[in-house]
């Protein structure tokens, strides 16, 4: 598969962190001069925005943590066995981006023992590679340049016997298979295109997991 660079595009809302706190990470701002990069890659960039772009399709990233706040879950793609990712999923037209992560755990995972830990401060996009883009905008009936994501992290509550791929039995199941990961697993196993958004996302986590996003064990 053909891989394009990555962009992600940041914003800045307050964050909470259940229905009776809220948090703020440390804000990030525009900064004078070159864009900062958010990758190995020379044209991966961050930039600063008020609302998700236009041309991007709005859209929950989902990650679960089990309850030790030490791994994450990884699923295996039906479609591409080898890519394997953290859930995610569209946002519905009124839906708020908070209930639609909610909605999106269950039906791609079945499970609901679950509770937020907390929202990451920005919006996150990444540009979909030419042939993931005629493929997915084929299969949408849309135009989308790529994803603008807004990421939750959640704690499972439960045991992880509650996990089925088959989901809520609403939507297709998308995965395969499953397991528990390190943050820096997470981001290896993660197809190129991605792996910006995720190193972002683990960033804004790390103050609440028990493993650092740099290392493997």
């Amino acid at each position: 598969m053909t891989v394009a660079a990555a962009r992600c595009l940041i914003l800045t809302p307050t964050i909470s962190i259940s229905s009776s706190a809220v948090l703020r990470l440390p804000r990030i701002t525009r900064r004078p001069g070159p864009a900062l990069s958010c990758s190995a890659s020379p044209l991966a960039v961050f930039a600063s925005m008020d609302a998700p772009p236009e041309g991007y399709r709005t859209n929950v990233g989902i990650c679960l943590a089990d309850p030790s706040l030490t791994k994450i879950f990884s699923a295996s793609r039906i479609d591409i066995p080898s890519a394997w990712q953290m859930p995610q999923g569209g946002i519905d037209a009124g839906e708020e981006p908070r209930a639609a992560a909610v909605r999106e755990l269950r039906e791609e995972t079945g499970f609901t023992s679950a509770e937020i830990v907390a929202e990451a401060p920005n919006w996150l996009t990444y540009d979909f590679p030419a042939d993931v883009r005629d493929k997915l905008n084929a299969r949408w009936g849309t135009n989308w340049k790529g994803q603008a994501q807004k990421w939750f992290l959640f704690r499972l509550t439960g045991t992880d016997d509650g996990i089925n791929l088959m989901g809520d039995g609403s939507e297709k199941p998308e995965f395969s298979e499953w397991t528990w990961m390190t943050p820096k697993e997470v981001i290896e196993k993660a197809v190129e295109f991605k792996k910006p958004v995720y190193e972002e996302t683990l960033k804004h986590f790390a103050p609440y997991l028990q493993s650092d996003p740099t290392t493997s064990s």
